[in-house]
């Protein structure tokens, strides 16, 4: 049932239910707005080449290199060895599946009480993407958002710094649907797993949307419901 009540041992009270649904309602709507919609599609650009190169280095392809472009919103990441065989396709599906990935566990960070775990585990993480980046936008906007969380966590009291974890856990939970239908199919993604497989890119597309919006349904139970 919603309740923003006792928080688990050593956690801190997550938000009553009302008030995570309607910062998911705002987050919704800066997504869907178009003259808001290319900051947030800055920070999902970071968490999808930050999924590929997570999900590299666990199978033992480590990134050397990490572009993030401003012009049109894309990113590439490059590898120590070639993408083939199981290990290429995992680490090229997983890129479209990255900021639903990151929200879902900021989700349940949330559910179980770590809500200002999620402001610094997202700092950690976008210090560990800094040093990846290449000579390119990235030098300029993955620093301005650790600044930006930075000044959140600083001058915001406890309830700010929770309204700020829950809206960013939304954002990368709604702006990874949002990629998965304006870019999926037509990805250099989709297009890479379709040489590789010579499964469609319309069947990768549709995969990745499946699991962003999934995503959405779990990641958002566990932060209104709390069950």
């Amino acid at each position: 049932m919603p309740s923003g009540g006792t928080a688990p041992s050593g956690g801190t009270a997550p938000l009553p239910g009302a008030d995570a649904v309607l910062i998911g309602l705002v987050a919704l709507g800066i997504v869907m707005i178009p003259f808001l919609w290319p900051m947030v599609r800055h920070l999902s650009v970071m968490a999808h080449e930050g999924a590929h190169a997570t999900t590299g280095i666990f199978l033992g392809l480590p990134p050397v290199r990490v572009d993030l472009n401003r012009e049109d919103f894309t990113g590439l990441t490059e590898f120590s060895g070639p993408l083939s065989g199981p290990r290429g396709i995992i680490i090229a599906l997983m890129g479209y599946l990255g900021p639903s990935a990151f929200g879902l566990g900021a989700a349940k960070l949330i559910e179980t009480g770590h809500v200002i775990t999620v402001l610094w585990l997202a700092i950690f993480l976008l210090a560990a993407l800094l040093f990846l980046i290449s000579k390119s936008f990235g030098r300029i906007s993955v620093p301005f958002a650790i600044a930006l969380l930075l000044l959140f966590m600083h001058y915001g009291h406890e309830g700010g710094e929770k309204v700020t974890a829950y809206g960013l856990t939304w954002l990368l939970l709604l702006s990874g649907v949002r990629m998965a239908v304006i870019r999926g199919a037509n990805s250099g993604d989709a297009e890479f797993l379709n040489q590789v497989t010579r499964l469609p890119r319309q069947l990768w597309g549709l995969l990745w949307l499946a699991g962003t919006i999934l995503a959405v349904i779990i990641g958002g139970k566990w932060m209104v419901l709390l069950s």
